[in-house]
């Protein structure tokens, strides 16, 4: 019976595939790619670089492995890695994905001075007053006052969204837009629960609760009930 080929190489409209087999040995591996690679030697030298994409499958590499497969590739003078994709990530990576789904809930004031940071989404039931702040790597839930400085996706994340029962902040940040509140919500008897988003010209806008979940369906994520 023919063995399982350890690696095979598509072509694609952008350059080469190479998928590897995800349960030989490593060595194995290394040994039927530096084979398969000196059959593509006929390949004119002269020709534009070709784009090489590397699929590992449910194989974990580590940095020296990957180092290895750009080097076999590399010594054929017009191929190039692009990228080395891989369904396994390390544990930190993980844990931070994970970090950054949680929802950190706290009862408290934050006051002017204070910073308070969450890797994923907040939840705070209090206030943050003028001169306090509180930052986010995903969305912002006030269910208080915002007086103070919100900014919600700090890592980047331009879905972020921000909610306050009261939205009268000193300043709104979402990903690396900033707004402050409008004028008129110093006046009495304009505050409402409202939410703070990005919309397609990369603005700032502070609207109703109720558009939440047309601008952003992912929110339901938060369920109440069982």
């Amino acid at each position: 019976m023919k063995n399982r080929q350890n690696v095979m190489i598509k072509g694609t409209k952008n350059g080469l595939s190479l998928q590897l087999n995800d349960q030989c040995s490593y060595e194995a591996l290394l040994l039927e790619l530096k084979d398969k690679l000196s059959e593509l030697q006929g390949v004119d030298v002269d020709s534009p670089l070709i784009s090489v994409r590397i699929l590992t499958g449910n194989r974990f590499l580590t940095n020296e492995q990957q180092e290895q497969l750009k080097e076999s590739i590399r010594n054929m003078k017009n191929l190039v890695v692009d990228e080395i994709v891989s369904n396994v990530i390390p544990k930190e990576e993980a844990q931070r994905l994970i970090d950054e789904q949680e929802v950190t809930s706290i009862a408290t004031i934050v006051r002017s001075g204070q910073i308070l940071e969450v890797p994923g989404d907040l939840l705070l039931v209090g206030d943050v007053n003028p001169g306090g702040t509180v930052r986010a790597v995903g969305n912002i839930f006030i269910m208080g006052a915002l007086k103070g400085i919100a900014h919600a996706g700090f890592s980047g994340r331009s879905d972020a969204v921000i909610v306050a029962s009261f939205m009268t902040p000193s300043q709104l940040r979402i990903a690396d837009s900033i707004s402050r509140a409008p004028d008129h919500y110093d006046q009495e008897g304009q505050h409402q629960m409202e939410c703070a988003y990005i919309d397609e010209t990369q603005q700032i806008i502070i609207d109703r609760l109720q558009v939440l979940k047309q601008i952003r369906p992912n929110i339901t994520r938060f369920k109440g009930g069982q």
